[in-house]
């Protein structure tokens, strides 16, 4: 059981570590150089992103965190991994608020963006833009961090529950206790 454990714990560091570092690019690249550009090229561009993000590359690390998450913190109630169990209960946590601000705030974004059309045929493409870039980037920016902060919580648990595991097998640092007779002299009367 304590290497389903691990091995839950490390599938869920890893899917949430892509979605920080997905979320976090857009925040520091992506939407900076899409900020440069003309009204068209930011509203085609996002149109034809959000279209091919949904895949099996994005949707299995994203919806499967959360599943992954509550599974590790489980696990580690149930069995003999409780110091790491605080942690992952944060993670877990900011991980549901990101899932919550994807959800509400930026996929809506995402489809108000899809229904204003071809931007070569958007009337009022500065508003359409104008709608659009500001709330989502800012938003984009939030659930990085969220993300962020749950895969740093997660690296966390996942040092304390190495450190715990270890503790238990680790004999390096215990004395060793040999079985030595012990020999008794005989009194002797002088």
């Amino acid at each position: 059981m304590k290497h389903l454990q691990t091995g839950v714990l490390l599938a869920a560091t890893l899917s949430t570590g892509l979605m920080a570092g997905l979320f976090a690019a857009f925040s520091y690249a992506v939407m900076p150089g899409l900020a440069r550009s003309s009204d068209h090229t930011l509203v085609e561009a996002m149109q034809s992103i959000n279209k091919a993000v949904i895949n099996p590359a994005f949707m299995l690390p994203f919806m499967g965190s959360l599943p992954l998450l509550g599974l590790a913190v489980f696990l580690s109630w149930r069995e003999d991994g409780r110091p790491a169990l605080p942690w992952l209960i944060a993670a877990l946590a900011l991980y549901l608020v990101a899932f919550v601000v994807t959800s509400a705030i930026n996929v809506p974004l995402n489809d108000q963006l899809a229904n204003a059309g071809d931007p070569g045929h958007v009337r009022h493409l500065a508003e359409t833009r104008a709608d659009f870039e500001n709330k989502w980037a800012t938003w984009n920016t939030v659930r990085a961090l969220l993300h962020i902060a749950a895969f740093a919580a997660l690296l966390w648990a996942l040092l304390t529950h190495g450190a715990h595991r270890t503790q238990g097998n680790d004999t390096t640092d215990k004395p060793q206790q040999t079985a030595t007779p012990t020999l008794h002299a005989a009194p002797t009367n002088h």
